[in-house]
């Protein structure tokens, strides 16, 4: 293996209204975790938020933007000529649309391939290396080359450095949780966000919220709209760029059962979960099981009332947060995450953090 000092990621993900940013969002905490290790490396994405491209950017990382994402042939043309430019670079593959004929096109260019994926949907894969960071990867089967590794579990999940600046840090669990963090996703197109917000209004207790608009949401005027007309005390914040300290802060989260869920496990911040997408209901069952968090349904079929139940039961019982927080902590999200760092870049230059 060439030496890896300054060695070139190449990230092939995408963030989208429909989407989200999730795809997005957990590949930076890669190419952070890269760039610790002392290399370099580039997006090549579909990212229709101007806040998440400039963050990119700030962190260092180089973008390359694509107007149109595969199955369109623009989206190979500008892929591989980024592929020809690094020889030999690892490929980062994350997205439900990248299907077997793409990664093999970029097994056939020469790069060593890790695909990130959550459903084993694929007939085949290609990749020299699967990750899958969810409850339930250990039950499917990935069709794949006999020398593939395969990382499968939360353990695996690999996060952004701000929040392993909290992995000592404990939870105080108040007698009643009055601080709400709501957190629907990158895009949330139905504005599921805003169901929400109206049953915070039917709650009792007198409760503090705290609502992050993803980069994505094309609806913050009507969010905006509802906190004026709100009678509880509701602030907006855009795109967030310190979620874990709006996890510390917050007694209770209502998120989408996305790859928000490992930050919130992480935390131990008690969460209650609804599907916004269909491949989200099998994690938002899997952390049930685990009592590790608390599901509330898919958002088509989620009323307001249902919502408020599950929030006054979990604002007055102290003892079902802790249960929830004991649990969540308990699964070792990112625990092992540093090993996928070592089977891609192997150098002792620097130790991802754990």
């Amino acid at each position: 293996m060439e030496e890896s000092r300054g060695r070139r990621l190449l990230i092939r993900a995408d963030a989208t209204e429909d989407m989200g940013t999730g795809h997005l969002m957990r590949c930076l905490a890669l190419a952070q975790a890269w760039q610790d290790r002392g290399g370099t490396a580039a997006f090549i994405t579909a990212c229709e938020s101007e806040q998440l491209r400039a963050r990119l950017v700030r962190e260092g990382f180089l973008v390359i933007p694509i107007e149109r994402p595969h199955p369109d042939p623009a989206d190979w043309q500008i892929t591989s000529g980024t592929l020809e430019e690094h020889p030999g670079a690892w490929v980062v593959l994350d997205g439900y649309h990248f299907d077997s004929p793409y990664q093999r096109q970029i097994k056939d260019s020469g790069h060593p391939l890790l695909a990130i994926d959550d459903m084993a949907h694929l007939r085949q894969y290609f990749a020299d290396v699967i990750l899958n960071q969810n409850l339930h990867a250990s039950d499917l089967r990935y069709v794949c080359p006999s020398h593939t590794r395969v990382f499968l579990g939360v353990q695996y999940a690999v996060l952004r450095r701000e929040f392993l600046e909290w992995r000592t840090w404990k939870r105080k669990m108040p007698r009643v949780a009055r601080r709400l963090l709501v957190t629907i996703g990158g895009g949330d197109p139905d504005n599921v966000t805003l169901k929400v917000m109206h049953a915070l209004n039917e709650v009792s207790a007198a409760l503090e919220a705290v609502v992050v608009v993803g980069p994505a949401n094309p609806h913050y005027d009507a969010l905006e709209s509802a906190v004026r007309d709100s009678r509880q005390a509701i602030s907006l914040v855009l795109n967030s760029s310190d979620m874990p300290k709006l996890m510390a802060w917050a007694d209770i989260a209502v998120s989408a059962a996305g790859s928000t869920c490992w930050e919130l496990a992480f935390m131990g911040l008690p969460a209650l979960l609804l599907s916004v997408a269909e491949n989200q209901q099998r994690t938002a069952r899997a952390l049930a099981a685990e009592r590790a968090a608390i599901v509330l349904g898919t958002d088509s079929a989620l009323t307001v009332r249902e919502i408020v139940c599950q929030l006054e039961m979990l604002v007055n019982s102290p003892r079902e947060r802790m249960v929830l927080c004991r649990h969540a902590r308990r699964l070792g999200v990112g625990a092992k995450a540093a090993s996928i760092l070592r089977t891609l870049y192997p150098s002792p230059v620097a130790e991802v953090r754990e």
